[in-house]
């Protein structure tokens, strides 16, 4: 096995960047936003051809995704074991062989992702590692139990461990108009996280028009979210390019006209290393540098880091492996 030495995209220096603490409701702004989806269209269509990285520099972007992945289960059938295997995965996302042909060390993931129930367990598998656990709220995905569980839900996460807290926007509001409703939901649940970043979930998918998407991510971040992500992953669709395109730029409008930074998270359906290249280079053309750090930049993803470690043996042997050789546990 040849050796070479790769280190992730270039490094700024992290600076800690102050949260987003929101502002008043400025409807006349919201009301403002139009999406001219067929110019959208064209533009992501684009999008996957006008940035091509090889080599040493595809392997160092692979490695910054790794970096920005929130590793997730979400199912029905998770056990406390598969949580700590999970864990284990996040704190060694590559195999030592390839590490060591890399000349890489201290990789790890952006953050572990699980339900409630998952919090504790997943804290203390992650104890030293400086991994934050992510947790699922507000009646994950539909966002449908009463107002005032939703906010005991959140808190109650907060209270365990969670840092990171992935909330889910009631949709109605967003179908209906009601920008008040959904501005003072948001506003409840950033204050219910107190120190614990929020990632607002818009569920794009049953938004109905890349307008409302626009509308409603401006909405989370007016009221404070640390992040907008696209997807619960549980809808039929889930992150697209389009939706990413409007949802990066809303970001890089609130950022012009208030100074804050606020991060942004695709999730759902993204499982290929060549997607995940895509997402970065779309970052770094709309928002620049500074958004492809884990603080401003996630993944929500299950699979993704299987075909990212992959495509790293390629670039080392210059042979693919089977996939069952990167299993998650």
């Amino acid at each position: 096995m040849s050796t070479h030495t790769v280190q992730p995209t270039s490094h700024l220096p992290l600076t800690i960047e102050p949260r987003n603490p929101g502002m008043d409701l400025d409807l006349s702004w919201v009301r403002s936003v139009q999406a001219n989806t067929s110019s959208i269209e064209r533009r992501a269509k684009t999008l996957p051809g006008r940035r091509s990285v090889k080599k040493d520099y595809q392997a160092a972007w692979l490695l910054r995704a790794i970096e920005c992945i929130d590793l997730t289960t979400l199912s029905g059938d998770d056990t406390a074991e598969r949580v700590r295997r999970l864990c284990a995965k996040a704190r060694a996302p590559l195999r030592n062989d390839l590490k060591d042909a890399l000349g890489i060390s201290g990789l790890h993931t952006g953050a572990i992702c699980v339900y409630h129930d998952m919090i504790e367990t997943a804290v203390d598998a992650l104890a030293g590692s400086g991994i934050p656990v992510a947790a699922v709220s507000t009646g994950f995905p539909a966002g449908l139990s009463p107002f005032h569980l939703r906010v005991a839900e959140i808190e109650e996460s907060v209270k365990v461990g969670a840092a990171e807290i992935d909330i889910v926007i009631s949709r109605r509001h967003v179908l209906a108009g009601d920008w008040q409703a959904l501005y003072d939901e948001m506003r409840a649940f950033r204050a219910a996280c107190g120190d614990a970043h929020v990632k607002a979930i818009l569920a794009t998918g049953e938004l109905g028009t890349l307008r409302n998407v626009t509308r409603a991510s401006l909405i989370c971040m007016m009221a404070g979210a640390d992040f907008i992500k696209t997807s619960t992953g549980k809808e039929s669709v889930n992150a697209t390019l389009p939706v990413s395109l409007v949802m990066i730029r809303a970001i890089r409008d609130y950022h012009e006209r208030t100074g804050f930074r606020v991060g942004y998270k695709p999730a759902g359906g993204i499982s290929k290393a060549k997607d995940a290249l895509v997402y970065l280079a779309l970052m770094k053309d709309e928002l620049g540098d500074r958004w492809l750090q884990p603080d401003l930049f996630r993944f929500g993803a299950s699979s993704l880091l299987n075909d990212i470690e992959r495509q790293l043996e390629h670039y080392v042997t210059g042979a693919y492996s089977a996939g069952y050789r990167h299993a998650l546990a």
